[in-house]
């Protein structure tokens, strides 16, 4: 019997001498104790060493996944595949399987080969000559690198990190663009006040601040660039006769410095929300179709990853980002909400009042099919997405029409009682 030994340092092929060593399962861990006691047992027939360490990480990925590498398949073809006779004993019996059905080879695989494994392993330093201890432990501790890389790198739950990343981002990106822009307005507000109410938009604000500079030099400064013609006509009328206070140039520079830092961030915010709408329409196409790039991803961000968002119930998805409100109703036997993120996607914003309910428990059965979908099936196209967006926009519109009829008969029922009644009244008198 021939034994396939793998280590960080490349295959090793045993020749076991005594056979008759693995009918005792049970004291076969007694024959390793010592290397002379090792040595009586299995003896080393060939030691194929890997060359660098990405021949190992190609070597151990293909044997975590029960695959039989290059690398392997050389070993087998110069070493077992000569005594063809013999029976190959291996750890792995998916890898068993692969070799039987490749070399044609007879592969064992039993609690006597997994004990003789764990001895060889014990003693693997004497076994295999010319093989420094230090050299075996380097290429050990550079193997489990290359593999932990290699598994964050390419595992299917890492993926969506960028997403999960991405949103909470732009989020906190919204919080510092809000306080800058409250923060620039006040403080340009005490020079030219008037300017604040005439421009609503925070960007063109900002714009025009930069290239205003002082009051004084609205008249002579040309803002179509970022004003329409009306409103740049209104800015320089209201610098005629502001009433805001002298400030120096100083103050005017860090106001300019603070509309820079507000130019750039918004400029990288519109940057960030393209790179987070691309990520998901690769990640998850039908989920965006569904509700939308944003909700999405705080979706995903809230569950911690697509696969785990997958795992929840359309019920669970209804409701995600309201669990505080859900636990106080509970707790006070009220009503539970009936959304949560899922509040914010367009379908149910263009919703009557009356219906948001039963749209966001129909979205959220439709979205929760898509999300599984997305995370689980192996086509990356939106149509599924298309489709029951398609439909619930139908059965919106058909609710919508339902509400209105509803409510027409209803005044028509109450006039019609009310005429029968004015009628009989007339009689009467």
């Amino acid at each position: 019997m021939l034994v396939l030994f793998e280590t960080a340092a490349g295959y090793a092929i045993f020749k076991v001498l005594d056979e008759s060593k693995l009918q005792e399962v049970d004291s076969l861990w007694k024959e390793f104790e010592t290397p002379e006691k090792a040595n009586k047992v299995v003896k080393l027939k060939h030691f194929e060493k890997f060359q660098d360490t990405t021949e190992a990480l190609a070597a151990a990925t293909a044997m975590t996944e029960g695959k039989m590498g290059k690398s392997l398949k050389k070993v087998l073809k110069k070493v077992v595949a000569k005594e063809a006779h013999e029976q190959l004993a291996i750890s792995d019996a998916k890898l068993g399987g692969v070799i039987k059905e490749k070399l044609n080879l007879s592969c064992v695989h039993s609690p006597a080969v997994a004990e003789l494994m764990r001895g060889i392993r014990t003693q693997m330093e004497s076994l295999i000559t010319g093989l420094p201890p230090r050299e075996i432990s380097a290429m050990s501790l550079g193997l489990a690198h290359s593999l932990s890389r290699y598994k964050l790198k390419f595992s299917p739950d890492k993926v969506d990190t960028m997403i999960v990343q991405a949103i909470s981002l732009l989020d906190d990106l919204d919080k510092e663009l809000n306080n800058y822009i409250m923060r620039c307005r006040e403080w340009y507000g005490w020079h030219f006040p008037e300017v604040g109410k005439i421009i609503t938009d925070n960007l063109a604000y900002c714009k025009s601040v930069r290239k205003i500079g002082a009051r004084t030099n609205v008249a002579t400064t040309d803002l179509s660039e970022h004003l329409p013609e009306e409103v740049e006509a209104e800015v320089k009328l209201a610098a005629e006769i502001s009433m805001g206070t002298e400030v120096s140039e100083e103050d005017i520079g860090n106001i300019m410095h603070l509309c820079d830092q507000v130019i750039e961030i918004t400029e990288y915010r519109t940057q960030l929300y393209d790179y987070l709408k691309n990520r998901m329409m690769a990640i998850a196409p039908n989920l965006t179709v569904m509700v939308g790039e944003l909700v999405g991803a705080r979706l995903i961000s809230h569950a911690g990853s697509l696969l785990n968002l997958a795992k929840h119930p359309a019920s669970t998805v209804q409701i995600l980002g309201a669990e505080k409100a859900l636990f106080r109703a509970l707790k006070t036997r009220r009503d539970t909400p009936k959304y949560g993120l899922i509040y914010h996607a367009s379908l149910v914003g263009q919703t009557s009042a009356k219906n948001k309910g039963k749209i966001s428990r129909m979205l959220a059965a439709k979205a929760s099919l898509a999300i599984r979908y997305d995370a689980l099936g192996e086509d990356t196209n939106a149509e599924m997405g298309v489709e029951n967006r398609a439909k619930l926009e139908a059965r919106l519109r058909h609710l919508e029409e339902k509400g209105v009829s509803s409510s027409s008969a209803k005044f028509k029922n109450r006039n019609n009682h009310y005429l029968k009644n004015l009628k009989t009244y007339k009689c009467y008198t």
